[in-house]
């Protein structure tokens, strides 16, 4: 692999005439020289941080000896690497699966034929082939089921729901005019005309969160079943699996959620329900494990990249937490065509999750101005002064930007790759900046002052931006700070839900460490209220900014605006729901993130033996 010093972006930057770098050890220095040959091997680009490294042990300046460091006591990685590269399947190995699936997929196929006559089982099948992962093998045939589907009985409330959801979620016409027969002159919804079941209100109250700030059927709808769900989850006569389906919905609706981390619940949840429907199970499960699969391997490589760059043993205040960090990744792109968006992503993450610790609470006020100062600059002469701990965090970021910026203009043919990242990069390093200084001068902002910064600290736009080069070809497109602006509303709500989830889900960690104000905190001191009553209104925010979300993802019609750079920058803050929502996801590793690294990237589905021996 070539170096990333690429010459047009080093004349920009200037970062050649650094020729050399001394690096002061313990009673030695070390004379690194940087070649002016922009030739490098990968195996020399990785090992740039470990050098540095090396030379760090007992070298910190005097001036920091005295810093009050503090710790957020976060405990020590529980996935260990040999157990991450011990992960092994045949899956792909074996030619009958992938033989097996293209024979189930003819099969199943069939059966939207068989549910031409019936609108309602069309629907369900649609609906089940979305949930149970299937969808990219079916795209033709569902949009042609969905195409010109008429619900007969348009005064029964769960066919007309899930229609309504399954068309606006595939880009079909979708109109909240469908609910109109279900309200009074009011605006209500009526009770009384029909019996609504608990699947009906569960589907409504799924479809209502697909709308848009000016649809006001959809809020009434949301309003209706939030009430009536809540109180037939509170009846004691109902059994326990009806509060937990009750419980499953409220707490992260479907088009919050993301969708393959359902995939292995509904596949078991489906199999309870339609035994005799096997060749559906069957392939759901095989498809289930192939692309599980391919994200071990994924996960295998980005660990060692982790412990090839050696830095977690020397940043012991921060998180070390790269299975996490690829969780998040997978839930943006679980696809088996972004491998290397993944990986990028993880390594990204990775790394905001080191640089948000040094802010948050290894750093001195001082030490992160001249950080900040050397990302903005890219400059590595810049953090010379610095204890060599958070030298090593610069490297680190420096290195393996680079390497990712060479590999996107490789691999998707982008320009300027590296000058955009930096500067995403360098507005994020602000940002956590101006939280630092308001820690430090004791200040409480507003919340919309808290928020015009957040979105940027939240390291959505960074996110963004990667995910836009991940997705998109660059070989024939404009530059790409140029093809983003497009996606500017988009990045800016999902950015928001990003700050606002994480601040749901670390607040009261943060509150005990007395870290920086978060949004909750900002609103608590504002409107003088309870910190439930903030959560709430930072939980009506983040319905808001889905309901902005919607509004930029559908046109007039209600159609879905096809766009997969778009449908991707949304996944990010889905897995944001996903990471936050249980809790800190990136700073607690032995609870709900733990099950879900098990279940989704650890744990297959098993198969039937016989039909494995039969096929294989």
């Amino acid at each position: 692999m070539h170096c990333c010093f690429s010459p047009s972006y080093v004349s920009f930057y200037q970062v050649l005439s650094l020729k050399c770098i001394y690096i002061k050890a313990h009673q030695m220095q070390i004379l690194y020289f940087l070649s002016s040959s922009p030739n490098y091997s990968q195996h020399q680009i990785s090992c740039w941080p470990k050098i540095l490294m090396a030379a760090a042990d007992n070298s910190y300046k005097v001036e920091y000896q005295s810093v009050q460091r503090r710790t957020a006591n976060y405990k020590p990685n529980i996935w260990k690497p040999d157990r991450l590269q011990s992960l092994t399947t045949d899956f792909w190995e074996k030619e009958c699966n992938k033989k097996r699936v293209q024979v189930l997929k003819k099969e199943v196929a069939c059966m939207f034929s068989e549910a031409n006559n019936n609108p309602l089982l069309k629907l369900e099948l649609v609906d089940h082939i979305s949930k149970l992962g299937l969808n990219n093998y079916f795209e033709e045939e569902i949009h042609s089921a969905l195409n010109g589907i008429i619900i007969s009985d348009g005064n029964e409330l769960y066919s007309t729901a899930l229609c309504f959801r399954l068309l606006r979620h595939y880009g079909h016409n979708a109109s909240e005019e469908m609910f109109r027969s279900f309200v009074d002159e009011a605006g209500k919804f009526m009770t009384g005309k029909n019996v609504i079941t608990l699947k009906a209100l569960i589907e409504l109250f799924e479809a209502s969160n697909m709308g848009k700030e000016e649809e006001n059927i959809l809020k009434e709808a949301r309003l209706f079943t939030v009430q009536s769900l809540s109180s037939f989850g509170g009846i004691s006569h109902c059994d326990l699996f009806t509060k937990q389906l009750v419980t499953r919905a409220m707490r992260l609706p479907w088009q919050w959620g993301v969708a393959w981390y359902n995939v292995k619940k509904h596949i078991n949840a489906y199999e309870k329900g339609h035994k005799q429907n096997t060749k559906l199970i069957e392939l759901s499960k095989l498809n289930f494990n192939l692309v599980q699969a391919l994200h071990q391997e994924d996960l295998k490589d980005v660990s060692r990249w982790w412990i090839n760059l050696g830095i977690n043993k020397k940043l012991n205040f921060s998180r070390d937490r790269i299975v996490e960090s690829f969780l998040f990744a997978a839930g943006v792109a679980s696809g088996a065509q972004h491998g290397s968006l993944r990986k990028w992503m993880t390594k990204v993450i990775k790394l905001i999750l080191i640089i948000d610790d040094v802010y948050d609470i290894y750093g001195s006020l001082e030490e992160l101005e001249c950080f900040t100062n050397a990302v903005e600059m890219w400059s590595p002469g810049e953090v010379k002064d610095l204890p060599e701990c958070i030298k090593i965090c610069f490297w680190a970021l420096f290195n393996t930007t680079q390497e990712i910026a060479v590999e996107i203009q490789q691999e998707k043919g982008w320009t300027s790759v590296l000058p955009n990242l930096h500067n995403k990069w360098a507005d994020f390093c602000k940002a956590l900046l101006l939280e630092a200084k308001w820690y430090h001068q004791g200040y409480t902002p507003s919340l919309e002052e808290y928020l015009e910064n957040g979105w940027t600290s939240s390291s959505g736009p960074l996110l963004a931006l990667l995910t836009i080069l991940g997705v998109e070809d660059g070989r024939m497109k404009r530059d790409v700070a140029e093809f983003s602006k497009p996606y500017w509303d988009i990045t800016y709500h999902s950015s928001l839900i990003i700050r606002l989830c994480n601040d749901q889900g670390t607040s009261a960690a943060e509150l005990e460490r007395g870290d920086a104000a978060s949004s909750i905190l900002c609103y608590m001191r504002e409107a003088n209220v309870t910190e439930e009553a903030a959560r709430e209104h930072i939980k009506s925010l983040i319905i808001r900014s889905w309901r902005k979300i919607n509004g930029h993802s559908y046109n007039t019609t209600g159609s879905f605006v096809e766009d997969e750079p778009a449908r991707y920058i949304i996944n990010i803050a889905r897995a944001a729901h996903f990471i936050y929502q249980n809790g800190d996801g990136f700073g607690v590793q032995d609870g709900e993130t733990r099950d879900q690294v098990l279940l989704n990237l650890i744990e297959p589905l098993q198969i039937n033996q016989l039909v494995d021996q039969i096929h294989c």
